[in-house]
Formats: C-alpha cells, sequence, structure tokens
C-alpha cells in the first residue's frame, strides 16, 4: 500500500502528529525535500503499524512497537542501509515527540539499528575525468535511433521504454526529445567554450554549453546535483571562482572551481542561457529546454550520456563528487578542507575517500611490484 493511503487511514491523533513532524523537519531543521519524504514516508509506516497494534496515540509507542516495525520491515527483505534509515526516523520522530510533549518519554532512544554496509564509492580515473569533461565529437541527431524519456520535472508525460514511437512528432515533443538526449557536438575538442565562429552560439548548441558548464562545475567543485539545480546566478563570484552553495541543513559554504569551470560557465551565461531564459526563471543558473530550473533528472541524464559519448562506464553526478574528492587527496590536499569543500558535518564521512586512494595505490602495486 502507497504511503499516502497509509496517511489517510491513520488516527487523527497520529496523522496529525507526523505532518506536525513534517513541518518541523523541513522549517525548523532546514532539511532537504529528499530527506524529508523519506523520514515521513517511514514514520507512517510506523504509526500505521502501532495503530494495527491498538496504539492509538503517539504517547503509546513503547520499545516493543518500534522494534515489532523494524522486524516487520526486516521480513520484507529490507536492505541494511534501509533498515538503518528506518531507525533513524524513528529516532528523530519520538525524539522530537517527547522534546513538544507528545509523549512523555523517548523509546526511540533505546532503539539500535544494523550499520549500513558502505562499499567504496566509483571514482573515475583523472584522465577518464578529462575525457568526460571534453567529450569527443558525439553522434548527429539524424543518427540517433533511441528517443529518451521526458524529463517529468519539467511538466512533460513519461513515455513507457520502448514506445518512443508512438511520440508525436510535435515542436513540444521535438523540444523535449532535444532536452533529453545526447548533445549535437559541433566543436568536438577544438573550441570546449562551445562558442562557434561567428561568436554565437548555433542552433540547438545551446544546451550543449550549459551541459558542458554542467558537467565541470560539478567535476570542479564536488557539489552536490540538488545544490547545483538550487544555484541561482548570484550564487556565482566570477572574479574570485567561488560559489555559494547551500547543502544539507541549508549550511552555507563557498566552494572553489577553476578556470576550465569557469570558462564553460562564461560562455553558457553569454551564449546559452539566454536563448531560454523567461521570466520565471530568471534567477536560476541552469535552465532546463522550456527556461524552468534544471531538474536533477536531467542533469543525471546529461552525465550519463556525456560518459557514455565518451566510451566511459556508467557514471552519475554524485561520481563526479566522489572523484573530486579523491583527486584533491591524491593531489596532497588536506582532508579537513576536503570535508569543508564537500559540505560533511562529519570527518567520518569524508574519510572514505582516504580509503579510496589507498585501495588504488594497493591495486598499482600488486599490479606493477615483483613481489606483490
Amino acid at each position: 500500500m502507497r504511503i499516502r493511503e497509509l496517511h489517510e487511514r491513520l488516527p487523527m491523533a497520529l496523522r496529525a502528529a507526523v505532518d506536525d513532524f513534517g513541518r518541523h523537519l523541513a522549517v525548523v531543521e532546514g532539511r532537504s525535500e529528499h530527506t524529508v519524504r523519506a523520514y515521513v514516508g517511514d514514520v507512517v509506516s510506523l504509526l500505521d503499524h502501532a495503530a494495527a497494534e491498538g496504539r492509538g496515540s503517539v504517547a503509546d509507542l513503547d520499545i516493543t512497537v518500534l522494534r515489532g516495525w523494524l522486524a516487520a520491515r526486516m521480513g520484507t527483505g529490507a536492505a541494511r542501509s534501509s533498515q538503518a534509515r528506518r531507525a533513524a526516523a524513528a529516532r528523530a520522530f519520538t525524539g522530537w515527540a517527547h522534546r513538544t510533549g507528545l509523549s512523555p518519554d523517548d523509546p526511540g532512544a533505546q532503539l539500535a539499528s544494523p550499520r549500513a554496509h558502505r562499499g567504496l564509492p566509483t571514482v573515475l580515473r583523472a584522465d577518464q575525468a578529462a575525457d568526460l569533461m571534453t567529450p569527443a565529437r558525439r553522434p548527429t541527431e539524424s543518427a540517433q535511433t533511441d528517443k529518451p524519456t521526458p524529463e517529468p520535472g519539467e511538466g512533460r508525460p513519461e513515455v513507457p521504454a520502448g514506445a518512443a514511437e508512438a511520440v508525436p512528432d510535435t515542436p513540444e515533443a521535438r523540444a523535449d526529445t532535444a532536452e533529453a538526449g545526447p548533445r549535437i557536438g559541433k566543436w568536438g575538442r577544438e573550441a570546449p567554450n562551445g562558442e562557434a565562429a561567428n561568436g554565437k552560439a548555433a542552433d540547438g548548441d545551446g544546451l550543449e554549453i550549459r551541459d558542458r558548464a554542467v558537467l565541470e562545475l560539478l567535476y570542479a567543485t564536488g557539489i552536490r546535483v540538488g545544490e547545483l539545480c538550487s544555484l541561482d546566478r548570484a550564487d556565482v563570484d566570477h572574479a574570485r571562482q567561488v560559489v555559494r552553495v547551500f547543502g544539507k541543513g541549508s549550511k552555507e559554504r563557498a566552494v572553489p572551481f577553476g578556470h576550465p569551470a569557469r570558462r564553460a560557465l562564461d560562455a553558457w551565461l553569454r551564449l546559452g542561457r539566454p536563448g531560454l531564459v523567461n521570466r520565471s526563471s530568471r534567477d536560476a543558473l541552469f535552465l532546463g529546454v522550456k527556461g524552468g530550473r534544471l531538474q536533477p533528472t536531467v542533469v543525471r541524464r546529461i552525465v550519463a550520456d556525456a560518459a557514455r559519448a565518451a566510451g566511459l562506464p556508467h557514471t552519475s553526478p554524485h561520481d563526479l563528487r566522489h572523484s573530486a574528492a579523491t583527486h584533491l587527496l591524491d593531489g596532497g590536499a588536506d582532508l579537513r578542507a576536503v570535508q569543508e569543500l564537500l559540505g560533511h558535518s562529519s570527518l567520518a564521512s569524508t574519510q572514505i575517500y582516504t580509503h579510496v586512494s589507498t585501495e588504488r595505490l594497493r591495486a598499482a602495486f600488486n599490479q606493477a611490484h615483483p613481489r606483490a
């Protein structure tokens, strides 16, 4: 059953409590939309389980109910990472309920959860990252056979896989295909700024100029995809080559970027963006094909398409974040500095990249040393 349906069948007192908790997460704690959605969904599931056990109010929750709920979720084959998130959501909810007087105690404080298995992140080599930033000439539109799914975030209907031939040949449909599909390279490696000989973007090149700027900024800064999409033009300090980022919990940080990213951003702002901007999105740094703020799903497609065009394995925006952090450490950057750049609240989150560097060194040793 869907979370919305579970929410609607909750007793009134439990439904009001989870709604207030969601507002607290979003407004008071400044949690991201993704975190709020995940935590609220987990708490709705918990309260539905509690209601089935005859608990009609938040004050009726105890450690037995919490453990029973987690055990029931584990029985459905839930991953350890999902169980860890559910336990965290339950602890956050019961702690909030206790502080606000809805519960006389905090049963979640006694709740343990399995530690999520954390493997090493996927990291591109430096030469692979360079290939991704400067892709070779890509296939022309007439040579493309696949019509990718339009971007839901831009208000377009989703097209099932294999049904591309059913898409009507309208200007809107052609615009959607242009937004979602691989970009057409007009200059290959010779003009990385995306500027045509006449100093203006050629027809259809505005999106490629944008995509180049997106790739360069993601790799240069290591920012999250949501952080990139939330950027406004005012957040970019071109003189100092610094971008102002609002991360998790609305925490602000300043992240520097290099000359390639600066050139790509300049080209986008001068040649690509003016052709897409409209009144509703005049502050946004990156725009979609219809002029709205660029959506994370489109950014993921941009990165995946660029990786495929460069002959690389599937790559995501978060892989570029991992790669940026690892390459910084490989180059001698201080771990605390990398923590600051990535916006990690805990140094432990950043230390995973030291393990990546060690493993890369070990792999090189095993391959090259005669006594490995």
